[in-house]
C-alpha cells in the first residue's frame, strides 16, 4: 500500500476539522450489536457510530459499506472479545484461559499466541480485542480470577506486555494486525470482599506501587487502547476518575492511544452508583475525565450533544477524544485496504494455530504433588469424576458458549477433547485398559447464581451438571482397577463477571465421592480442572497425585493424558497461591508483615500450595547465588543443574525483600524469573538482571526512588523459604 502523504495525527486533525458537534459525538460511540436490531445497527452506521461490538461476517461488513456512504465515510472499528485466541467465533482457535497460560511463566508463548489470535481476529474481518486483563488475581473470590495472569505485577506486566507485542505486530497497519486493549484500568481486581465492580478502597500510593506498574508496561508496549473498569477507587467511579484516567495515564504515562469506557459504563453513573442525575451529566462527567469511547451506551450520545449545547461541556473535549480515535483508525490503516478487507475462512483453527494452542496446555499444567503415583503405570484404570468426560466444563469462560450472547449447546467445528478421550486413545497405544464412571456432577441441590436472569440459557446447563454421588458405578469402574485417576473441579456458570464465590470448596458431592475413592486403598490421583484455585485440602493431605489443570482449549484432554502416562514432563508453576479456605485470603505471596502470631488460630500460617510451585518428574539443584553491580542494578548468578533422569524445562525465579524507609514492604516479591530448558544432567550458568526500577519504592508524592537500606534477594524453585537461597546488598 503506498506510504500516507502526512502523519495520522495530522490526518486526523484535517478530517476532525471538518466533523459538526452531533458527528464527534456519534463517533465517540460503540454499538452493542447482538443488543440493537439490524435496522437500528445500520441506521448506527449512517449516523456515523465510531465502532461496532461483536459484528461478525457479513453483517459487520454491510455496517462498513453504509458507513462509507457518509458524508465523510470514516470507517467503522470492529471489535470483540477475543479473550483467550478469537474463541467466540466456532471455527477459530480455542487457547487456554489467562490464568492457564500464565502457569507457562512462558513470554514467548504469549507473545505467539497473540499473534495467532491476531491473524484470526483480522481474518474473520475484524479490528480489536478487548485483551489482554491485566488485573490481578489477590482475591480468589472474584469471579473473573480465570482472565488474569495471576497475584504478580511482574508476571502480569511481561505476559501482558507480550500478548500486546504480538496482537499488534510489528506494524499495526498489516493486514494480520488488529488492536490491544489493557483492562480493566486501574485495580479493578482488588474490589472489596471480591465482588466484582464494587468498591476499591486503596491508597493512591498502593495504586502507583501494585496496580499501575503493569499498565505502565502496556503503554511501553504500545498498546493502542485502554478500557476503564466498571469499580470505583476510594468512592470515586473509575468512568469519572480524571487524575487516573487524564493526569496519570495520557499525561504522566504518556498514553497516546484512545480510551473506552467498560460495558455501560456511563448508564451506571446514573443507574447503579448514583452519581450522576442524568444521561447528559454522566456523558458530560465522562468525557471530563478522559474517556473516548463509550461503549454500549448509545444514549450517551444525545447526551453529549446536549451538555455542548447547554455550555456544561466545552466542545474542544469531544475534539481531543475524536482526534485519538481517528488517529487510532489511521494507524491501523483503517483508511485504506484493510476497510474492506475481506474474511478468510480458510485462516481460522489452522494446524499451526491449533499446534500452538497444545503447546499452551501441555506448558499450562502443575504437578502439585506426586507420591510416585505419576507417571501411570498400572494396566488397569479407573477415570471418574464429573470433569472426566464434560467438554463445556474444560472450556470454561470467553468462548463460544458464552459469549456475545450465552449458548452452551454450542458446538465447535473441532470439539475439545476430554480427558477420557485423551486417555482412552493412549491407552489404545500404551496397552492398559480404562473404566470410566462419571460418580456425581457438579452440584447437587446449591443454589448457581448467574448474570441473565430467569429462563437463561445457563438454566439446562445447571440443572445439567446436577446429580447426586453413585456409590454403585464408582465402586463397579473402580473394581480390579490399579490405579484411579479422579477429575474434578468447576464449570462455566461458577465463573465469569458476576459470578463471584464466597465458598471456593468443591461443589456438589465432588468431596463425597473422593472421599470414598481414598476409601478404596488405590493409588489415588486429582485432576483439579478449574477457572481458579479451589480451597481442597482435602485433596492436598489424601490423594497420591495432584494436577492443576485451569480451563484449557480444545485439547486439554490429550496434554492431561500425556503428561499423567509421562510422555511429557511436567513444567508448569503456580502463578498465583492456594488458600486452604475462603477464610484464609488473602493470601498472595507479597504481602505486609506485622499480623500477630502471622495466622489464623485454626489455620496452618502457610497457603496450601505457594505462589511460583510446581513440580516435575526430574530434579533440579540451585548453587548459591552471586551479585554484582551493573549500570543501572545487579546482575544475580548461580549455576542450575538437571540432577534427575529426564529432560526438563525448570522456571527460576527471584524475589526481593526492600527496606522499610519508613513504611512497610511485602515479605518477599517475585522480581525475576526466566524458563530454563536443561537435558538430564546438564547444567548451566544462570544470568537474571535485577534492574534498579523493579526495586523502587513509591514516594508519597508518586515519584519512585531507590531507598537507603539493605536489600535482600531471594533465588530459587517457588516463593516458599525452604526452595529459596537468599543474599543481601546495601544501597
Amino acid at each position: 500500500m503506498p506510504s500516507r502523504p502526512n502523519p495520522p495525527a495530522q490526518e486526523a486533525q484535517a478530517l476532525l476539522s471538518r466533523m459538526t458537534l452531533e458527528e464527534k459525538a456519534a463517533q465517540m460511540m460503540q454499538i452493542p450489536l447482538n443488543l440493537v436490531t439490524a435496522e437500528e445497527a445500520e441506521a448506527w452506521a449512517l449516523r456515523g457510530a465510531g465502532s461496532f461490538l461483536h459484528a461478525l461476517g457479513e453483517r459487520a461488513a454491510t455496517l462498513q459499506r453504509l458507513a462509507a456512504e457518509t458524508r465523510l465515510g470514516i470507517p467503522l472499528l470492529f471489535g470483540i472479545d477475543a479473550v483467550r485466541g478469537h474463541a467466540l467465533n466456532r471455527d477459530a482457535t480455542v487457547f487456554p484461559c489467562p490464568l492457564a497460560m500464565a502457569c507457562s511463566w512462558d513470554d514467548d508463548l504469549l507473545l505467539a499466541v497473540g499473534r495467532a489470535t491476531g491473524a484470526e481476529v483480522a481474518a474473520d474481518g475484524l479490528h480489536w480485542t478487548f485483551s489482554p486483563l491485566l488485573c490481578q488475581a489477590r482475591d480468589l473470590r472474584w469471579g473473573r480470577v480465570d482472565e488474569t495472569f495471576g497475584e504478580s505485577r511482574v508476571l502480569v506486566g511481561n505476559l501482558a506486555a507480550a500478548m500486546i507485542r504480538g496482537y499488534q505486530g510489528e506494524d499495526l497497519a498489516a493486514p494480520d494486525s488488529i488492536l490491544a486493549c489493557a483492562k480493566h484500568y486501574l485495580a479493578y481486581g482488588e474490589s472489596l470482599g471480591g465482588r466484582d465492580s464494587v468498591d476499591t478502597p486503596v491508597s493512591m500510593r498502593v495504586i502507583r506501587e501494585q496496580f499501575l506498574p503493569p499498565f505502565a508496561q502496556a503503554v511501553r508496549a504500545g498498546c493502542a487502547t485502554f478500557m476503564t473498569a466498571y469499580h470505583a477507587v476510594d468512592g470515586v467511579p473509575m468512568t469519572i476518575h480524571r487524575e487516573l484516567l487524564t493526569q496519570v495515564l495520557k499525561e504522566e504515562l504518556g498514553f497516546d492511544g484512545f480510551v473506552v469506557t467498560d460495558w455501560d459504563n456511563v448508564r451506571s453513573l446514573v443507574a447503579r452508583q448514583h452519581v450522576a442525575d442524568d444521561m447528559a451529566e454522566a456523558s458530560r462527567l465522562a468525557a471530563l475525565a478522559g474517556n473516548d469511547l463509550f461503549m454500549s451506551t448509545p444514549e450517551a450520545c444525545d447526551g453529549l450533544i446536549k451538555a455542548v449545547r447547554e455550555g456544561t461541556l466545552a466542545e474542544s473535549v469531544l475534539d481531543a477524544a475524536v482526534l485519538r480515535i481517528l488517529s487510532v483508525k489511521l494507524r491501523l490503516g483503517l483508511f485504506g485496504e484493510k476497510r474492506f478487507a475481506k474474511p478468510n475462512p480458510a485462516a481460522l483453527g489452522t494446524p499451526e494455530h491449533r499446534a500452538l494452542s497444545a503447546r499452551a496446555q501441555e506448558e499450562a499444567l502443575v504437578l502439585l504433588k506426586n507420591s510416585g503415583a505419576l507417571p501411570l503405570s498400572a494396566r488397569r484404570v479407573a477415570v471418574i469424576g464429573p470433569a472426566a468426560d464434560d467438554g463445556n466444563a474444560l472450556l470454561g469462560d470467553w468462548t463460544y458458549l458464552s459469549h456475545p450472547d450465552p449458548n452452551p449447546r454450542a458446538q465447535h467445528a473441532a470439539p475439545p477433547v476430554t480427558p477420557l478421550a485423551g486417555l482412552t486413545r493412549l491407552a489404545r497405544e500404551k496397552g492398559f485398559a480404562l473404566t470410566y464412571a462419571r460418580g456425581c456432577g457438579f452440584l447437587t441441590g446449591e443454589p448457581v447464581t448467574h448474570p441473565f436472569g430467569a429462563n437463561s440459557p445457563y438454566d439446562a446447563e445447571i440443572e445439567r451438571m446436577r446429580a447426586p454421588l453413585d456409590r454403585e458405578a464408582v465402586l463397579a469402574a473402580c473394581e480390579g482397577a490399579d490405579a484411579v485417576v479422579a477429575f474434578v473441579g468447576d464449570f462455566l456458570a461458577q465463573n465469569g463477571e458476576a459470578r463471584d464465590r464466597a465458598n471456593l470448596d468443591l461443589s456438589g458431592d465432588q468431596p463425597a465421592l473422593l472421599e470414598l475413592l481414598g476409601s478404596l486403598g488405590k493409588p489415588l490421583t486429582v485432576v483439579l480442572v478449574s477457572g481458579k484455585p479451589l480451597t481442597v485440602p482435602w485433596v492436598a493431605r489424601h490423594a497420591d497425585a495432584v494436577v492443576q489443570a485451569f480451563h484449557g482449549g480444545q485439547t486439554l484432554g490429550d496434554a492431561l493424558a500425556r503428561l499423567l502416562t509421562g510422555e511429557i514432563n511436567p513444567m508448569g508453576k503456580l502463578p498465583v497461591t492456594f488458600a486452604r479456605h475462603a477464610g484464609q485470603l488473602p493470601v498472595y505471596h507479597n504481602q505486609l508483615p506485622g499480623w500477630h502470631d502471622g495466622r489464623y488460630m485454626d489455620l496452618p500460617a502457610e497457603p496450601l500450595y505457594p505462589f511460583g510451585w510446581g513440580l516435575s518428574y526430574t530434579r533440579y539443584r540451585y548453587g548459591a547465588p552471586r551479585l554484582s553491580e551493573t549500570e543501572g542494578g545487579r546482575v544475580l548468578t548461580a549455576t542450575l543443574r538437571n540432577v534427575g533422569e529426564r529432560d526438563g524445562v525448570e522456571i527460576v525465579q527471584v524475589y526481593a525483600h526492600r527496606p522499610s524507609a519508613g513504611r512497610m514492604t511485602p515479605v518477599k516479591e517475585l522480581v525475576a524469573y526466566r524458563r530454563v530448558p536443561l537435558r538430564a544432567g546438564e547444567e548451566t550458568e544462570l544470568t537474571l538482571p535485577i534492574p534498579d526500577d523493579l526495586l523502587c519504592a513509591v514516594r508519597d508524592d508518586g515519584t519512585r526512588a531507590l531507598e537507603k537500606g539493605e536489600y535482600t534477594l531471594m533465588l530459587g524453585s517457588s516463593s516458599r523459604d525452604a526452595d529459596l537461597q537468599w543474599v543481601r546488598f546495601r544501597v
